[in-house]
C-alpha cells in the first residue's frame, strides 16, 4: 500500500500536463494589468484633453469680457463657458472661481505674476481630482490597487497687439502705396485684401508688407528689384480689424468720463457747444474741455481756421470738418459721426501730433464714421487716423514719425515719404482692441 502511495505521487510530481494552463493564469494577470494600464492612462490623456479645451475656451473668455468689465462678471462668464464644455452635473466642478486668476505674464521666463485688478493676462485651472470629488475612476487598474486618477490641466491667455494695427497702415480694402517712399525697420503696411506699390519704394530690415496671400501683391513688372528690400518684407496674413467696429463706442465714449476712452487732460465733461460757422481758432477752443458743433444737414460743413495750433480737447461733429493749411493738434481727440468720403479733409498742411522725436504725450486723434481725403503734406507724430470709410493722404516728405492709420475700405497714401518708426513710444493714447493668444 505505501509502495502504491509513493508512486502515485512521484508521477505525479513529474507530471507536466497542465503547466500552460498556470504559465497562462500569469500570462493572463499580466495581460490585464498592462491592458488595464493602457486603457486607463488612454482615458486620462481623454480627460485631460476635454480639461484642456475647457480651459482654453474659459480663459479666452475670460479675457474677453475683461477687457471692459469687471473681474467677477469676466470669471462668471469663464466659468460658464467652461460648464459648456464639461457641464457640471455629469463632471462636476472642473473650475471654480478661485480657479480663474488675473495677473500678468512674462512669455521670456514663463511666469505668471497675480494681480487681481489685471487686464492684459489670466490663469485657468481646471481639475478632476479626488479634492473636487470628480475624479477619474479606473477601468481595470484597480485590480493593481489604483481606483482612481487625479488630471489636472493650466491655461494662459493673454492680450497682445499687431504691430501693424499699433503702428502702420491697415485696411480692410484693397491699400495703395505710391513710389519713392522709404520705410523704417518696424513700420508696416497691410491690407486685408491685396496691396498695390510702385517702383522705387525702399524698405529696410523689419518692414513687414502683408496681406492674406503675398502672391495677390500689386506691382509693376519690374517691382521686385524697383522696389528694394521688398521680398524679404512680404508676409502672408490676416486680421479681424476690431478697432474699426469700435468707432461708435469710441465716439461716445471720449464724452463720458467713466469710459475707458475719456483722455485724461479732459477736466469736464459738460461740453460746450459751437457754431459751425464760427472762426473756428484757439480762441474758440478752452482747454480741458469737450467741444461739441453740430451740422443739421449732412451737407453742412465746418471748418478749423488756418494756422490753428489746439491742445487738450475734445471735439464732436457730424459736420465734413475742413482743416486749414499749417494747423496742429496735440493732445487732442477729434470724434466725426459724418459719413462723408471727406468727412475729414484738408488742402494741405494738417499736423497730427507733436513733433518731440517720439516722446510720451503730445499725441493726437482723428476717428471717423466716413472717409479721410488729406492730398497734400500731412505730417503725424504719434498719431492716429482712424476711419469706417476710405483714407487718402500724401505725407510731407519727413511728416511720419509715429503714425496708426487704419481704415474700414481702401487707403491709398503717400509718394516720397520717410516712414519712421516710433515702436510704441509717444502713442499712448491712440485708441485700440486688444487681441488674444494662448501664451501657455
Amino acid at each position: 500500500m505505501m509502495r502504491s502511495f509513493r508512486r502515485q505521487t512521484a508521477g505525479f510530481a513529474r507530471e507536466q500536463r497542465g503547466a500552460v494552463t498556470v504559465f497562462g493564469l500569469f500570462l493572463l494577470a499580466g495581460s490585464l494589468a498592462v491592458g488595464g494600464l493602457a486603457l486607463d492612462i488612454a482615458n486620462a490623456y481623454r480627460i485631460r484633453t476635454q480639461l484642456q479645451v475647457a480651459g482654453d475656451a474659459a480663459g479666452h473668455a475670460a479675457l474677453v469680457v475683461r477687457e471692459f468689465n469687471s473681474p467677477s462678471v469676466a470669471k462668471a462668464k469663464a466659468m460658464e463657458i467652461a460648464n459648456v464644455h464639461l457641464p457640471a452635473a455629469k463632471y462636476g466642478n472642473v473650475l471654480r472661481e478661485e480657479d480663474i486668476i488675473f495677473g500678468h505674464w512674462d512669455g521670456d521666463k514663463e511666469e505668471f505674476d497675480p494681480d487681481p485688478n489685471a487686464f492684459d493676462a489670466v490663469m485657468v485651472s481646471t481639475a478632476r481630482a479626488q479634492d473636487r470629488h470628480n475624479s477619474v475612476s479606473t477601468y481595470l487598474l484597480r485590480f493593481a490597487g489604483i481606483d482612481l486618477l487625479n488630471v489636472r490641466r493650466l491655461s494662459v491667455f493673454t492680450t497682445y497687439l499687431p504691430s501693424c494695427l499699433e503702428e502702420g497702415i491697415v485696411g480692410e480694402d484693397e491699400v495703395v502705396i505710391q513710389s519713392g517712399n522709404h520705410f523704417m525697420p518696424g513700420f508696416c503696411v497691410h491690407s486685408n485684401d491685396f496691396a498695390t506699390l510702385s517702383s522705387g519704394n525702399t524698405f529696410e530690415d523689419g518692414t513687414v508688407i502683408s496681406m492674406p496671400d503675398k502672391r495677390d501683391l500689386g506691382i509693376p513688372s519690374s517691382g521686385m528689384t524697383s522696389n528694394d528690400g521688398l521680398a524679404e518684407a512680404l508676409r502672408d496674413g490676416s486680421y479681424l480689424l476690431r478697432i474699426v467696429n469700435r468707432v461708435d463706442d469710441i465716439i461716445a465714449g471720449v464724452q463720458d468720463s467713466s469710459s475707458v476712452y475719456y483722455p485724461d487732460y479732459i477736466d469736464s465733461s459738460i461740453a460746450i457747444s459751437l457754431n459751425r460757422n464760427a472762426k473756428l481758432d484757439e480762441d474758440a477752443f478752452e482747454e480741458g474741455r469737450i467741444h461739441t458743433i453740430n451740422c443739421i444737414s449732412p451737407q453742412q460743413k465746418t471748418a478749423i481756421h488756418a494756422g490753428t495750433v489746439l491742445k487738450d480737447v475734445v471735439i464732436w461733429t457730424n459736420c465734413e470738418m475742413k482743416f486749414g493749411e499749417g494747423v496742429v493738434l496735440q493732445d487732442v481727440v477729434i470724434v466725426n459721426e459724418s459719413t462723408s468720403t471727406k468727412s475729414f479733409n484738408t488742402a494741405s498742411g494738417l499736423q497730427i501730433g507733436k513733433d518731440d522725436s517720439c516722446a510720451t504725450g503730445g499725441g493726437a486723434q482723428l476717428v471717423t464714421k466716413g472717409g479721410v481725403s488729406i492730398p497734400a503734406q500731412l505730417s503725424m507724430y504719434g498719431g492716429q487716423i482712424l476711419a469706417v470709410g476710405d483714407i487718402s493722404f500724401e505725407a510731407e516728405a519727413d511728416g511720419i514719425e509715429g503714425a496708426s492709420i487704419v481704415s474700414g475700405g481702401r487707403v491709398e497714401g503717400s509718394s516720397g515719404a520717410t516712414m519712421g518708426f516710433c515702436d510704441g513710444a509717444g502713442m499712448e493714447n491712440n485708441f485700440e482692441a486688444e487681441y488674444f493668444r494662448l501664451a501657455f
